[in-house]
């Protein structure tokens, strides 16, 4: 038997050979593109939570903030100087009460830097579009801790 004979009569398994390997290639890089992205997730959740331990809050769990936020901030990043993203903020700085029982109060203003801070990891060319909503608030310490 020729060796030409031998490699024509088997080319599928060359075929094959050459296919899975550009397979494998492909997942590598996906995979590769997947641990990039979540270590760049990691890296800004652990961030934010040295920025809470900081600012004196018990530090947060960084799976779920990576989870939540992702790279990019997620909802949070969204456009955060909207009229229904900055009621909805102005909201949730209120009594605690549901209904008729809610009211404004002042609020922490840790709390309220707290979310600044997150726009500042995650986002940071959308803070300057709401700083100035948030220097207007009146805060105070109200928490004690």
């Amino acid at each position: 038997m020729s060796p030409t004979r031998f490699a024509s009569e088997h080319k599928w398994l060359y075929v094959g050979a050459v296919v899975l390997l550009v397979v494998l290639a492909v997942v590598g890089i996906i995979q590769y593109d997947k641990v990039k992205t979540g270590n760049k997730a990691a890296e800004k959740a652990n961030q934010l939570a040295d920025a809470a331990v900081a600012a004196g809050y018990p530090r947060p769990d960084t799976g779920t903030i990576k989870r939540t936020l992702g790279t990019d901030g997620g909802n949070v990043c969204d456009d955060p100087a909207s009229a229904l993203k900055s009621a909805l903020w102005k909201t949730n700085v209120s009594n605690g009460a549901a209904f008729v029982g809610q009211r404004p109060v002042i609020g922490d203003g840790r709390a309220i830097r707290a979310e600044a801070k997150i726009l500042e990891i995650y986002c940071p060319d959308k803070l300057h579009k709401i700083q100035d909503r948030i220097d207007d608030l009146k805060t105070d310490t109200t928490v004690r801790r």
